[in-house]
């Protein structure tokens, strides 16, 4: 992930949401016997019903007089051993400055929106892929349209046409860096006699997003996908800067959507992006580890 730490888990029948996540982590902390009360603090958070198949968080140990700290190694291994939910594991453990913060520091954030079109009927998908996607009954999407839309979504705008009407947020303006469209190849859960079905994948990147901005711009490519609206009416919708406008659509299923990755840039003089150092000899009394 080229993170300080990475809190995730691969593709599995159960993944947790960014929530459960964080519940699970912090009871996993407290266990680690720190002199001070453990806050386990995740990078991002997110609907119930959003996945997540990497995080990063940080949490700050203080080991008993006379106790070296933990080595990352130790440290990742001694969360795991107390993690009760399967699906959530520490991959990585890095010592970080001790004024890092997960959420704050973080310089990319990558989410990840999958579709399903062709689908007729609910027992199309797979037990695997229900609730890992939108499925869509149109058989098929006009994804050059949807590709000319996201253009016109890239760079930075006051994004409030995309945010939920009433987020208290200071400044709604984002820096979009990236949003694609692209065939996934292919789920291997699809049985044979449902070969119509066809999976595609929406990728969003910024350092950071509005509350269901990503949803609410998927729900919008996915309009133009099914010829609802025009590519340039997106446009005209990022403009008005209005959540309840006329050309506004429902916003996307919150199933579809993972969390994929999070970045981080630079920690200090010499040190590559998103690259953090080696466990090295600490002199704070409060070490702060990214897991």
């Amino acid at each position: 992930m080229g993170a300080p730490g990475s809190l995730g888990s691969g593709l599995r029948p159960a993944l947790p949401t960014p929530p459960q996540a964080a519940l699970s982590s912090q009871e996993a902390a407290k266990r680690l016997n720190s002199v001070v009360p453990v806050k386990f603090t995740i990078s991002s958070r997110t609907d119930a019903g959003v996945h997540a198949l990497s995080n990063a968080a940080h949490l700050d140990v203080q080991r008993r007089s006379g106790q070296p700290p933990f080595s990352p190694e130790v440290l990742a291994e001694a969360l795991n051993a107390h993690l009760r939910h399967p699906a959530i594991r520490v991959l990585q453990a890095f010592r970080v400055p001790i004024d890092f913060h997960a959420r704050h520091a973080a310089t990319s954030r990558t989410y990840l929106y999958r579709l399903a079109t062709g689908c007729h009927r609910p027992d199309q998908l797979s037990v695997f892929e229900r609730n890992r996607c939108w499925a869509l009954r149109a058989g098929c999407l006009d994804v050059e349209a949807m590709q000319e839309a996201a253009q016109h979504l890239l760079g930075t705008h006051d994004f409030s046409a995309f945010q939920s009407a009433g987020s208290p947020v200071v400044s709604s303006v984002r820096t979009l860096r990236r949003a694609s469209v692209s065939p996934d190849l292919g789920s291997p859960f699809v049985l044979p006699q449902e070969n119509r079905l066809q999976f595609w994948n929406l990728e969003f990147e910024s350092q950071s997003f509005l509350y269901r901005q990503v949803r609410r711009m998927t729900a919008v490519l996915v309009a133009v996908g099914l010829g609802a609206l025009m590519p340039a009416q997106v446009k005209v919708i990022l403009e008005s800067r209005d959540p309840l406008g006329r050309h506004q659509t429902r916003v996307a299923p919150a199933h579809g959507l993972f969390l994929k990755s999070v970045q981080y840039g630079s920690l200090g003089k010499g040190r590559q992006p998103g690259k953090v150092p080696a466990c090295t000899p600490m002199t704070e009394p409060l070490p702060r580890w990214g897991a």
